[in-house]
């Protein structure tokens, strides 16, 4: 009876990470709407990550959305299974926030197990031609302030105009609450608003109708680099009033450059899995159908590892007192 019994246990005890995924699915949960940069790039990765992980699990995209993707993080970090089998994917500079001491965010962003980034982000803001805005200058001198979509705080449509505003004389207003980049498109479309400031390697994929058509285009870009593609589009560290603009931008051209587009793993998933994934995610970016298909689709690829996020990540709960307080005063929403 006690032999039997070791024989049933020893091959669920000896269960590796190789064996645990046969047979199963694995969950991309997504913090923003459907047709969005992050969806785009996650059902891109979706589509080929089971081939990489040993048992080939399949894969399932759903959207979680809300809150500017902090409903999906803190579900990640508090309620989903740390069992390997769900990966989340929303804005990183949600870490930033929680620094900041942003309320309702239930988690801590050293103890996320990170997978890596698929991209880093050059972020331009793009408005329509009934923007009536065409250039820097047309914007500078605008009578009045530029209508710009976000969906919340922490997200790149919130925070790089806010940071925007605060660092040079662009009039900017800033509407928040849609559910993505996606329903920001829209409404710009419709006339609601006049455009937003994302990634450019989200913009160029899913706004190329726009852009090829005439009736959207990049206008500012952060910098201090130009994208290849921006050449002839200006620059915000270019128009920074002083010494806070520029670590306000500074911040901007870090933070929501590198840490945009992770993709995380609850904590306490046990650590062989972590590793398969952090494995199988890399190899997926390095897919050669994948590569064919997002060069086909204008999605760039530029990954970084899941050591890289999580040291990046780290150093935001390292920033000095001085610069976090600028940053809470200029991001976080006044009571």
């Amino acid at each position: 009876m006690l032999s039997a019994l070791v024989l049933v246990l020893v091959p669920a005890l000896s269960m590796g990470a190789d064996d645990f995924f046969k047979g199963k699915t694995i969950r991309f949960v997504v913090g923003f709407s459907p047709g969005g940069g992050f969806d785009t790039y996650t059902r891109l990765i979706a589509r080929h990550f089971g081939k990489h992980v040993p048992g080939n699990p399949r894969t399932v995209v759903q959207n979680r959305t809300g809150a500017g993707s902090m409903i999906a993080a803190n579900y990640i970090y508090a309620k989903a299974k740390p069992d390997g089998l769900t990966i989340g994917n929303w804005i990183g500079p949600l870490v930033l926030q929680h620094v900041l001491g942003k309320k309702g965010i239930r988690f801590d962003g050293r103890k996320f197990n990170w997978l890596g980034v698929p991209s880093t982000d050059d972020n331009t803001c793009a408005l329509t031609k009934a923007s009536g805005i065409n250039n820097v200058k047309d914007w500078l001198n605008s009578k009045r302030p530029i209508k710009i979509g976000a969906t919340g705080p922490g997200s790149t449509t919130d925070d790089v105009p806010k940071l925007i505003k605060a660092s040079t004389d662009l009039p900017i207003q800033i509407i928040e609450g849609y559910g993505g980049t996606a329903l920001i498109r829209l409404a710009a479309e419709k006339g609601e608003i006049d455009g937003g400031c994302w990634a450019w390697q989200s913009i160029k994929p899913t706004w190329s109708q726009g852009i090829e058509s005439g009736n959207v285009k990049p206008i500012l870009q952060v910098g201090p680099d130009k994208h290849p593609d921006l050449q002839d589009v200006g620059v915000a560290f270019d128009l920074v009033k002083d010494d806070t603009g520029k670590k306000l931008l500074g911040v901007a051209a870090d933070v929501y450059r590198a840490l945009s587009r992770p993709y995380s793993l609850p904590p306490g998933t046990p650590a062989d899995r972590v590793k398969t994934l952090q494995k199988a995610f890399m190899d997926t970016l390095k897919d050669p159908e994948l590569v064919a298909n997002a060069k086909k689709s204008k999605v760039e690829l530029n990954p970084y590892d899941g050591n890289w996020v999580a040291k990046k990540m780290k150093g935001l709960y390292d920033m000095d007192a001085a610069t976090v307080s600028l940053l809470q005063e200029t991001l976080l929403p006044k009571k």
